[in-house]
């Protein structure tokens, strides 16, 4: 259901941006209000009954928060606990190059270079 969601949420929001487009602005007449011709009653006046683009428009998006909301509402509501690989345990061993039976020691002291021990001083550091 919420992949369904997601999906109309999506077709919505594209819906909303091709209408918003396809729409002539308000301020599309304002050059016949300056001059061009006269063919425009207002510049920036009140429209006439509105448009099926528009009454559309606003539908979608009423819609779109509707979903919006319904989205956010699931969101909150849907486990987002995954696999965390570091809290499972190790169920697989890692293949060596070594024989079978044999293993290999680690370093006493992997970090420090080759020929200084643990207690051993530094040399050049006091």
């Amino acid at each position: 259901m919420y992949q369904v969601l997601i999906v109309i949420h999506v077709l919505m929001a594209l819906s909303i941006i091709g209408l918003v487009l396809l729409q002539q602005g308000r301020g599309a007449d304002a050059g016949a209000g300056f001059g061009g011709g006269g063919a425009s009653n207002t510049v920036f006046g009140a429209r006439g009954a509105a448009s099926f683009l528009s009454r559309t428009t606003a539908i979608l998006a009423a819609l779109f928060f509707s979903t919006s909301i319904v989205l956010a509402y699931l969101g909150s509501k849907h486990d987002n606990k995954g696999t965390d690989i570091l809290e499972s345990p190790a169920t697989e061993q890692v293949p060596s190059d070594l024989p079978q039976g044999v293993t290999q020691p680690a370093p006493a002291s992997a970090d420090l270079p080759e020929g200084i021990g643990a207690g051993q001083p530094v040399e050049g550091k006091k």
